[in-house]
């Protein structure tokens, strides 16, 4: 059996970890698989890289003037395919295609035509929208029967709303296909049977969390700090903004008192520290997983804003620490927690976030033990055996 997994990325970022972590898994079982990314490097035997930033950077600028966001990559598709062909792959395994390292129509094309078994893990909604790979803060659901005057086309495009016709392109080329879509949560599958993809079989595979790095840690974190004598609020993000709920934490910082709270941000960057007022600790980034992992161990509680939302995997990395979670119900993130390592309040329901915050600093509801109890279900390993057994019964 030969499997390739394409992504934007290997052994960097969410998707590229999952990817890495598939691949040496089938390695081990000694399975020939390739992943073929397109950003960064990536040192694996397994790692084929495809395309260079020039290609990417042309594919953009042709995706954002003419508004054909996922059908400009062609230059890196035709690599890609010259490697598939030479390959002969019997699965391939696809995820992020939208990070202008695809021409969409000419991979799917070629897997139809080849009559290839795939299997594709949708890490947000752009598959079945016009442009969006979400749409929650929008308030719009005209996924549901065809993308047409799109609000957020500017993101994606100049001059052009292509919505309609790009909508159109990807529901037509989802014709014939051997396809098994995956998604990280319950919620996105939901959304999936909702889409022009709800023909196709649809498999639940939570994305996992490495234990062997998130787990209780001891460190020096709060005394490097001076944050001995107070409750440590923990948020985790990458590119802060107020769909991950930046705004949020700026209001529970006037809320709650600065001699007894402490908010602490890692992922921000100069732009995010203009915004924040002082008193907020801003920390750009960790040197390390297992870095992070110390600030999450430090953490009294770990507190997730976040309004679109696939699964939340800095809810279990947070719980592995045994540090308890308050998340909005968005998305897929209610789904990481349990009533025993956390809790999931309304969406910009900031007073209810506000309460249990003080709930669980004063009373103590969720012990450690079964925080970390609850991110065992989520064990890497495991859940990345799915995709293995996936592959075996394909």
């Amino acid at each position: 059996m030969k499997i390739v997994q394409i992504n934007a990325t290997c052994g960097q970022g969410s998707t590229g970890n999952i990817c890495l972590s598939i691949s040496r898994l089938l390695t081990e079982k000694g399975v020939e698989n390739y992943v073929m990314y397109t950003v960064g490097e990536c040192a694996e035997p397994a790692a084929v890289k495809v395309g260079n930033m020039q290609a990417i950077r042309l594919a953009a600028a042709q995706a954002h003037l003419t508004g054909n966001y996922g059908f400009t990559s062609k230059r890196i598709t035709k690599q890609l395919l010259r490697l598939l062909r030479s390959i002969q792959p019997d699965i391939v395994h696809l995820h992020n295609l939208h990070s202008h390292n695809c021409h969409l129509q000419m991979l799917l094309d070629y897997l139809r035509e080849n009559r290839i078994k795939v299997f594709w893990t949708f890490h947000d909604c752009w598959a079945f929208t016009g442009y969006c790979p979400h749409y929650t803060l929008a308030g719009c659901g005209k996924w549901k029967t065809g993308c047409r005057d799109c609000p957020q086309y500017r993101h994606y495009s100049f001059f052009l709303d292509q919505s309609e016709a790009l909508y159109q392109k990807k529901k037509a080329l989802t014709h014939g296909l051997r396809l098994t879509v995956i998604t990280p949560s319950h919620w996105l599958a939901g959304q999936v049977r909702q889409s022009f993809f709800q023909n196709f079989p649809v498999k639940v595979i939570h994305n996992g969390v490495d234990r062997s790095v998130f787990y209780p840690r001891k460190s020096d974190f709060r005394k490097k700090y001076e944050l001995q004598d107070v409750f440590v609020l923990l948020g985790v993000a990458f590119h802060w903004n107020n769909r991950k709920g930046l705004d949020v934490f700026i209001e529970l910082f006037r809320r709650l008192d600065s001699r007894q709270y402490k908010i602490v941000l890692v992922g921000t960057d100069d732009n995010t520290d203009k915004l924040l007022p002082d008193g907020i600790l801003s920390i750009h980034r960790t040197e390390s997983q297992e870095e992070l992992a110390e600030v999450y161990s430090a953490a009294d509680v770990f507190v997730n804003p976040t309004r679109e939302e696939v699964l939340g995997l800095v809810n279990l990395e947070a719980n592995a620490c045994g540090t308890p979670v308050v998340t909005f119900a968005a998305g897929g993130s209610p789904e990481c927690i349990c009533e025993t390592s956390g809790v999931a309040v309304p969406v910009d329901d900031i007073e209810a976030m506000e309460a249990q915050i003080v709930r669980i600093v004063t009373e103590k509801p969720f012990a450690a033990q079964m925080c970390v109890n609850r991110a065992a279900a989520f064990d890497q390993e495991k859940q990345y055996e799915e995709y293995l057994n996936l592959y075996a019964e394909a």
